[in-house]
């Protein structure tokens, strides 16, 4: 898992008026807890991806209470779960990432908000935007908009949030509608406390059935019931939800005594803007901002009497609105002059970026020009510059495979092909292997979404002269690839080459269990098969490659290029993931050595005589434990290969040296720990001999 909680998730049993101290992840938790939730679903992605590794962890609890979990297929099957909350007054929750896991999850989703709830629904989704994002940079604002969703963007800390969370579920009943929780990267790993409160057993669980199924066809998403929910949005339910909005208060106002200036921000921004107050001189050390704040911990819908009687005073206000399109001051803008609000003049992205990541410094710069305060971003220009001076200006570092992973012999083999074959198409797909576009491989050419390599390899294919190539990885087998690739491949008689790395987890996400996985949880079921899938589908070339293996991995994808047989064919690149291995592992070897038992790890090297300082090894390779070194020859200049600590054994620098006939410099060396007699007898002989 990404990490484990094993030992936090104790904190999900607080009871009424203890505090809870722990990280923003398993505080939403205990906040569904409390709210009484009767299920919850969800697929991992950063930055939520660890809700389900949570839920994993907190499984007695959970039974203790009813409450039904599982880990979807995909955002779909999740998003699905919450039509049990369409008929019955359920409680449910969901959570996967944005904005791509919206998009996999949009016909349920779309459907849910059509048709309506009668127990609230609450969908938890990493907005993962900005500089540490993973994915394309857009918002989940515009889906929330588009289907009617509601959209809560907390401040980011605890007590906000699981506020939030209880609030979400009350707001998604008295409006009949879902209700979507959006955290930011850092919201999601934020640390702090609240008081907690008793957990609720749901009215209806697995210890407490269901007696009586409803039907109700206005519930069921056809014409005409398609129409009349479409009016119901409009004429009930958005007052309903403004309503409650209002009533409970869920959007702050944060007063200040330069009544003639306004901010109006986004929940998930609120720390940003009170920073940079701080920095300027206009809030204290405990945030008491002088100007004051309307803070949106609702951003959809807006309430205008709120917007209206906050800018009623003003002369200037400055909306902190993240990412394009500025669809909160567009709105702002409309409601301004519906109400006849002329008088203030409204300031955004024409002080703050258009477009990317509300930093620190890009909230400080941005505040500092709506207050006309420039000169207090000189002493950070000055810094920057400093620092750029020392450094000479810092090299770029883009994301690559772990140390030993199963992943990079695969693109070597391929890497190696180019020089002897030319160079060929492969479309790629979401998941650890999508860093093989990166140095030292830039193989890859397209990349459309997750399990849809070769759906998207369908056109390019046939205007090639020859089989082009396509990379999925198990975890994209099993969420989409296998019937949006696959299956259409094989219906359609495609060609082509398909690559499967199956390193048996959902490695990208913090290695959750697949179906394919080489060991489950007691809940899950075992022996579920890629292999059996492929074949029950009608593919009728498919082989199975050690991926550690070069040249082995090499002869099979020469023999898929040039093979006559006609249709799909699949190479399984199998190797455990390394992260999981070595966290299986090193318990082991530690219980081993306090135990004093003997132990052998595989060390990597090389031998400096021999390197000849061509670091071919390194561009078919880029492992970060292969490095240079200061040659140790006075009279040779070039710098030397070496492997570095950190190495894990995994033999692929030797693969590649035999593959592609480099210069015979690695050694393989066995690292003997509490070595026996006969260990100790034989290095005796060996460092004689070797004398």
């Amino acid at each position: 898992m990404e990490r484990s909680f094993k030992e936090e998730v104790a904190k999900l049993r607080l009871g009424e008026g203890e505090t809870f101290h722990g990280e923003a992840i398993l505080a939403v938790t205990k906040a569904l807890l409390q709210s009484g939730v009767a299920y919850v679903g969800g697929y991992q992605g950063a930055p939520v991806s660890h809700v389900m590794d949570v839920l994993n962890d907190a499984h007695d609890i959970l039974d203790e209470l009813g409450v039904h979990v599982e880990a979807n297929a995909n955002e779909a099957g999740a998003a699905a779960m919450l039509g049990a909350s369409i008929n019955y007054p359920m409680r449910g929750a969901v959570a996967f990432k944005s904005t791509v896991g919206t998009n996999v999850a949009s016909d349920a989703l779309s459907n849910l908000a059509s048709a309506g709830v009668k127990g609230g629904t609450l969908i938890v989704i990493g907005e993962d935007y900005g500089e540490g994002a993973s994915i394309i940079q857009e918002r989940s604002h515009a889906f929330a908009m588009k289907s009617q969703i509601w959209l809560l963007d907390p401040r980011p800390n605890l007590p906000t949030i699981v506020e939030m969370v209880e609030q979400g579920f009350e707001l998604s009943e008295a409006s009949s509608t879902p209700v979507m929780l959006e955290l930011r990267i850092r919201a999601c790993h934020v640390h702090g406390s609240f008081v907690a409160r008793k957990n609720i057993a749901p009215r209806i669980s697995r210890k407490t059935f269901l007696e009586n199924p409803e039907f109700d066809y206005g519930k069921i998403c056809l014409p005409p019931s398609t129409y009349a929910q479409e009016k119901e949005k409009i004429e009930k339910r958005w007052p309903a939800a403004v309503r409650f909005v209002q009533e409970r208060k869920l959007n702050e106002v944060f007063a200040g005594d330069m009544q003639e200036l306004g901010i109006i921000c986004q929940g998930g921004l609120y720390n940003a803007v009170i920073r940079a107050m701080q920095m300027l001189g206009f809030a204290d050390a405990f945030g008491a901002s002088r100007i004051p704040i309307y803070c949106m911990n609702v951003t959809y819908p807006l309430i205008p009497e709120e917007l209206v009687e906050f800018c009623a005073d003003k002369k200037q206000v400055l909306v902190v609105e993240e990412g394009q399109p500025a669809y909160l001051e567009e709105a702002l803008l409309a409601i301004l002059r519906r109400h006849e609000v002329g008088h203030v003049k409204l300031h955004g992205k024409d002080v703050l970026p258009m477009a990317g990541e509300y930093t620190g410094e890009a909230v400080l710069t941005g505040i500092s020009k709506f207050l006309g305060k420039d000169e207090a971003l000189t002493p950070i220009k000055n810094l920057k510059d400093k620092a750029a001076r020392l450094l000479g200006g810092l090299p770029q570092r883009p994301p690559g495979f772990c140390v030993g992973c199963p992943e990079r012999p695969v693109f070597s083999a391929m890497k190696v092909l180019e020089s002897s074959m030319g160079k060929f198409h492969l479309s790629a797909d979401i998941g650890c292997h999508l860093f093989s576009t990166l140095p030292p491989f830039n193989i890859g050419n397209t990349v459309l979404g997750y399990g849809l390599g070769l759906a998207s390899n369908s056109a390019v294919h046939p205007v090639f002269g020859r089989r082009t190539l396509t990379m999925m990885g198990d975890g994209g087998f099993w969420h989409n690839g296998l019937t949006t690739g696959i299956a259409n491949t094989l219906f359609n008689r495609n060609d082509g080459i398909l690559v499967i790395m199956k390193n048996g987890y959902s490695s990208a996400t913090g290695t959750q269990e697949l179906p394919s996985s080489p060991q489950h949880s007691e809940s899950k079921a075992p022996g579920m098969s890629m292999e059996r899938a492929l074949e029950g589908l009608g593919v009728g070339w498919m082989k199975t490659v050690n991926n550690y293996d070069v040249g082995a991995t090499m002869k099979v994808l020469k023999e898929a290029m040039a093979t006559k047989q006609e249709g799909l064919k699949v190479i399984i690149a199998e190797g455990e993931c390394q992260l999981e291995r070595q966290r299986k592992l090193r318990p082991v070897v530690a219980k081993q050595l306090s135990e004093g038992k003997r132990t052998v790890r595989v060390k990597y090297g090389v031998d400096e005589d021999t390197c000849t300082g061509d670091h071919s090894c390194i561009r078919l390779s880029g492992c970060p434990t292969l490095t240079i070194k200061d040659n140790p020859d006075p009279l040779r200049r070039d710098p030397v290969a070496t492997v570095i600590d950190g190495c894990v054994g995994c033999g692929l620098c030797g693969e590649n040296a035999h593959a592609a006939v480099l210069c015979p410099s690695f050694y393989r060396a066995e690292v003997v720990q509490n070595p026996t007699w006969w260990d100790k007898l034989v290095s005796r002989i060996r460092g004689t001999a070797i004398h």
